[in-house]
Order: C-alpha cells, then sequence, then structure tokens
C-alpha cells in the first residue's frame, strides 16, 4: 500500500492490479482505508489459515498450541506479511480498529488454544484472556523484529526463544 503521502499511487497500482476503474473500486469501497481494511483482513485470514492448518496437524494440545505459534512467526516473516498486517495495518486503521481485526483473525485460536490447556491440565489454571493478549502482544513483536533482523539464523533464534517462554507455562 505504501505510506500516505503515495496513497494515490497505491490505489492506482490496486486499480490496475484488478483490472478496473477508481470509479469501479470506490463503487465497492468508500474510501482508500475501507480499500486497505479489506485488503488487512484478507492477508489476517491467509495468516491465520495457515497457523491454523499447523496446529490441526498436530495430535495434542500443547503440539498444536507450538506449531501454530511457530507457523504465525514463519508466516509473518513474509515482507509483505509484515508490511500489510503489522507495519500499516495500525498506522493506516489506527490501534483500535487494527486489535480488533488482529483479535477476530487469530487471537480467537490462540484463546481456544489456551482453553484447551487449561482444561487438560498442561497449564495452570488461570483467566485465559490475559494470557492470550500477552502471548499475542509478544509475537506480534517479534514479528515486527524479524522484519528488522538480518542475521541467517533469526527466526530459529526467535522460536527458541518463544518455546522456552511457553514452556514456562507447563505445570509439568
Amino acid at each position: 500500500m505504501g505510506t500516505h503521502s503515495s496513497s494515490t499511487h497505491g490505489l492506482s497500482q490496486i486499480v490496475a492490479a484488478a483490472g478496473v476503474t477508481k470509479g469501479a473500486l470506490y463503487h465497492h469501497f468508500d474510501s482508500k482505508a475501507a480499500v486497505f481494511r479489506a485488503v488487512l483482513e484478507q492477508v489476517q485470514q491467509e495468516v491465520a489459515e495457515q497457523v491454523v492448518a499447523a496446529a490441526e496437524a498436530e495430535a495434542g494440545s500443547w503440539a498444536r498450541l507450538t506449531a501454530g505459534c511457530r507457523a504465525f512467526l514463519t508466516a509473518s516473516t513474509a515482507p509483505e506479511v509484515q508490511r500489510i498486517m503489522l507495519v500499516d495495518g495500525p498506522a493506516v486503521l489506527g490501534w483500535a480498529q487494527w486489535r480488533a481485526l488482529d483479535e477476530a483473525a487469530s487471537a480467537r485460536h490462540l484463546a481456544e488454544a489456551l482453553t484447551d490447556l487449561v482444561a487438560d491440565g498442561t497449564i495452570a489454571a488461570q483467566p485465559v484472556a490475559p494470557l492470550a493478549h500477552l502471548l499475542s502482544g509478544a509475537m506480534n513483536e517479534a514479528a515486527l523484529w524479524l522484519a528488522t533482523a538480518t542475521g541467517p539464523y533469526a527466526l530459529e533464534q526467535t522460536w527458541a526463544a518463544l518455546a522456552r517462554l511457553l514452556d514456562g507455562l507447563r505445570t509439568a
């Protein structure tokens, strides 16, 4: 999408790629922010689908949580995902609206996984909502950091740190 100063240029690129006129685009969306919101929702949905697919491929509740978290970090290393989902999203839509979309796209899956882990005793009984927000925030911040990390092992090192953090939640 580009920065605010090049938003008109970004809109031109969108309509060219879609093969429509700006008028046709505005028939469906009432502003550039609405166009961006639709793009962001699509990117978030694609990342959430990758996370769910990775989690559902695992047998146990702990393996599902860790596979989902790792899939999120991996998906978030794609430059276009980082730019749209983590940089431009909060800047264009504002923090509150971005957070609501993030919650709808992936935080729900994280909360469900944590609820299962509390239910089966893998992690201590506790309110799930604050834990889900803490972990979601940590993973979003890790994804932003990965956008600037240049080392060849940055993703593996980040995953190792997150895995240690998650392991600290286990009761046994």
